[in-house]
């Protein structure tokens, strides 16, 4: 199986020049190590250090120099918005509080399909509807680029379990 040995941003190549498409939802899109299965039926390997999000765009390029064009799958997700900007920031920052990957916009935010969540925000007087749409959320903080860290070098490539989980059991809620 073919190893995908570096990732080309969105805009940094040709997409004329894509061998093979990666078609994924978020889910897919947002991986350390993985088998992915491309457009022609064919697989190839994702390994990364740390967990990234593959972005509509991106060039996966092989060990043969073969590029693979990263498309976003539409997905049901849900698009809150408010009765004002000021409104808009407070939900954003209820949801940016559990940590849930979140795409925002100048007047509406996008997260993924999740009862509970849609219920807060009625509570707190936003409104939710349900939308097929491709996910691209903030990456922020917990993305790690590729900058920094080579410099201590982790031997952990036969463990496969990610450590790298911003949500990993670490729920501070302080809800007196």
């Amino acid at each position: 199986m073919m190893r995908i040995i570096e990732i080309l941003p969105a805009g940094s190549w040709d997409e004329n020049q894509a061998a093979d498409v990666y078609h994924a939802d978020y889910e897919g899109r947002h991986r350390r190590r993985k088998r992915l299965e491309l457009q022609s039926g064919a697989h190839a390997l994702l390994d990364l250090e740390k967990p990234r999000l593959l972005m509509t765009g991106d060039g996966l390029k092989l060990e043969d120099d073969r590029i693979v064009r990263v498309e976003s799958q539409k997905e049901k997700l849900l698009r809150v918005t408010a009765t004002s900007p000021l409104h808009l920031l407070k939900l954003a920052w209820h949801l940016g509080n559990r940590h849930l990957p979140a795409a925002i916009h100048d007047d509406y935010i996008l997260i993924r399909n999740d009862h509970v969540i849609a219920n807060m925000v009625t509570k707190l007087s936003g409104y939710v509807a349900e939308v097929d749409e491709a996910f691209s959320p903030e990456t922020g903080a917990y993305s790690g680029d590729d900058d920094h860290g080579h410099s201590h070098s982790h031997h952990d490539h036969s463990d496969h379990s990610d450590h790298s989980h911003a949500d990993g059991g670490h729920h501070h809620s302080h809800h007196h």
